[in-house]
């Protein structure tokens, strides 16, 4: 925004602002900014729904920024900051920390005269930091300056500083950062050879150690879903909608790298969410040498409650790491997550907002259910869509309602601020940082809940497109339950035994699961009349226990998809169930892809592509 006042030091800095939205509706209607039908129903939405009447005017596109500042100005009896000449001082930055300044929009400039000179996008927030001000810097001058501009000219001082917090926010006890993968890759080694050779030497033996870990394996999985399964279809009763005074302020996140083809539809998506647009604050977060996405989205004309945040570039690039960053700049007291590709129910926010309102404070998190808008692309997407539903609509519910920790699931997300605060917010070098940021929250005492409302996206339809994306959800998987056994005495007391024993069963359950699956497959020998390793050295009745134990869990797969698929709004035969055990080798494949990078590059995020087939749903 243009210099409109040069500063000066003998501007008049009143200590106690004016805030009645009345007089800026005064001075606006004076300059003729706003049609006077339109400030009489702004005003009774203000007073109605209370929050900032600045936001509600520029949110609703009733009044440019500039001429919003002019009144600002005027009312509050101060000058706009000088953006042409703005050189903030750091030291001064510094001395009231670059992120207090980011959450509370003030930026400290400069000495002028006998006073330091601060800017401030809400003057009417300016009274409660003045003290402080004072404490540090003795007589301070208000300004006034768009919140982009104090953002810029952060960034611009501290925005080094600001990346390199973002990364570290959780504690490292707490955080995958400390992990170090050459220490792990001569035991790797030493393992695989012992492996060979006991296959070499005793190739029958160590045929039946293996296949007998993998049916153990396989087993604990399957009834940890089976379970989930039982808990799922107990009926629940949603609480009924409570009455709320006033509604809260939600801030939603988006992380968007190398999304330019898919922002524009991202923006008209987002356009059908039901909830007062003062209300609503979304973040289009992109990081900095995304020219692409940065320009799609400057071309995509935001309404003024969505903004883009530019995160500066780091020592990683990774979405936790971009969510830690752009938390600083949200508004919300509860904050959201959704995906690039997603296209969530409109009234999706209200129902957040319904839920956190009619429980304690001990719920920290809301997951929503995922489901693909592009079901019938291929025979991929429609295994890509039953494996979806039984996640989503059983087993994450059962575990739920089984009362063990929730991994969660990555978007559609929602979480009270202050908790996630308290957490440390996201692991920024766990490529999963869902699944460990569940695992946080039931350590600290806190819950998660499964929402009944839906967020759609774009299924996965090539196999190397699914297996890049599988393989990093299970290396989080792996690094996740690594960050959180290097205590496990301490996991133990902290879970309690059911949730210690419900973590073992996901995280570890599920890897070894997907690992050891070809020692399952090869019990497929038999009916064609092969010979199985194993055989020559069982009695027929162990064999036929262990043949018995592979059915039963290839059985408890079809059973629990068909059982999802039915839970789902989408007319695909469950004759495409049994197909699955096509689908499953890859999810083996991506876990040794996984278990080598763990090895080799364990903080690379493998990107999905997103905007290839969204078209047809």
């Amino acid at each position: 925004m243009a210099s409109v006042i040069a500063l000066r030091p003998a501007v008049t800095d009143p200590a106690q602002p004016p805030s009645r939205a009345d007089a800026l509706a005064q001075a606006l209607l004076a300059d003729a900014q706003v049609a006077p039908h339109a400030m009489i129903e702004a005003l009774r939405l203000h007073r109605a729904r209370g929050g900032r009447f600045a936001d509600l005017l520029l949110a609703r596109g009733l009044v440019a920024e500039d001429a919003l500042f002019r009144a600002m100005a005027q009312v509050w009896q101060v000058a706009l900051l000088d953006t042409a000449s703005l050189r903030p001082d750091a030291r001064l930055i510094d001395a009231f920390g670059a992120v207090d300044c980011m959450a509370l929009h003030v930026l400290p400039c400069r000495v002028v005269g006998g006073g330091t000179l601060v800017a401030t996008a809400y003057p009417e927030d300016f009274h409660r930091h003045r003290p402080r001000l004072e404490a540090l810097f003795g007589p301070v001058l208000m300004v006034l300056a768009p919140r982009a501009v104090i953002e810029a000219a952060l960034l611009g001082a501290r925005g080094a500083g600001l990346a390199r917090l973002a990364e570290t926010r959780v504690a490292l006890p707490d955080s995958c950062r400390s992990y170090r993968a050459d220490a792990y890759r001569l035991p790797a080694a030493l393992l695989a050879l012992l492996l060979t050779l006991a296959a070499v030497s005793w190739p029958a033996q160590a045929s039946l150690a293996v296949t007998l870990l993998a049916l153990l394996s396989g087993m604990a999985f399957t009834g940890l879903k089976m379970a989930a399964l039982v808990g799922a279809l107990r009926h629940r009763a949603e609480p009924p909608a409570p009455l709320i005074a006033r509604l809260p302020i939600v801030s939603v996140m988006v992380a968007l790298y190398r999304e330019a083809n898919i922002a524009p539809r991202l923006v008209k998506r987002l356009g059908k969410l039901d909830y007062p647009q003062e209300l609503l604050d979304v973040l289009l977060v992109v990081e900095a040498d995304d020219q692409l996405t940065r320009a799609a989205l400057d071309r995509a004309e935001l309404p003024g409650w969505m903004r883009v945040v530019v995160v500066p570039d780091g020592t990683v690039k990774t979405k936790p790491r971009a969510l830690n960053f752009a938390l600083d700049h949200c508004r919300g007291s509860i904050v959201g997550v959704y995906d690039a590709e997603d296209a969530p129910e409109p009234d999706q926010i209200r129902r957040v907002v319904d839920r956190f309102h009619s429980r304690g404070p001990d719920l920290a998190c809301l997951q929503g259910r995922l489901d693909f808008y592009n079901p019938r692309v291929n025979w991929f997407s429609r295994c890509f869509t039953i494996e979806y539903a039984a996640w989503f609509r059983l087993l994450l519910p059962g575990i739920e309602r089984l009362g063990l920790a929730v991994p969660l699931g990555g978007t559609t997300l929602f979480f009270r601020r202050a908790v996630l605060e308290s957490l440390g917010r996201w692991d920024a070098h766990n490529v999963t940082e869902d699944a460990d940021l569940g695992m946080r929250i039931a350590r600290r005492g806190y819950r998660t809940e499964l929402l009944d409302t839906t967020t759609y996206e774009e299924a996965n339809c090539r196999p190397r497109s699914w297996v890049k994306q599988r393989s990093r959800w299970i290396k989080g998987f792996m690094m996740t339950w690594l960050t959180h056994m290097r205590d496990p005495r301490l996991l133990w007391r902290e879970l309690g035994p059911r949730k210690f024993l419900g973590f073992q069963l996901l995280l570890a359950g599920s890897v070894l699961h997907a690992l050891l699956a070809p020692v399952l497959w090869s019990f497929w020998l038999l009916p064609f009349g092969l010979p199985h390793p194993v055989v020559a050295i069982l009695p027929d009745a162990a064999f036929t226990a262990l043949l018995s134990g592979f059915l039963l869990i290839e059985a408890s797969l079809i059973a629990f998809g068909i059982a999802g698929l039915a839970r789902t709004g989408h007319r695909l035969s469950p004759l495409w169930v049994p197909t699955m055990v096509f689908y499953y080798p890859l999810a083996t494949l991506a876990a040794y892809k996984a278990a080598w990078e763990m090895l080799v590059q364990p903080f690379y995020w493998d990107k999905t592509a997103h905007g290839e087939f969204d078209q047809m749903g």
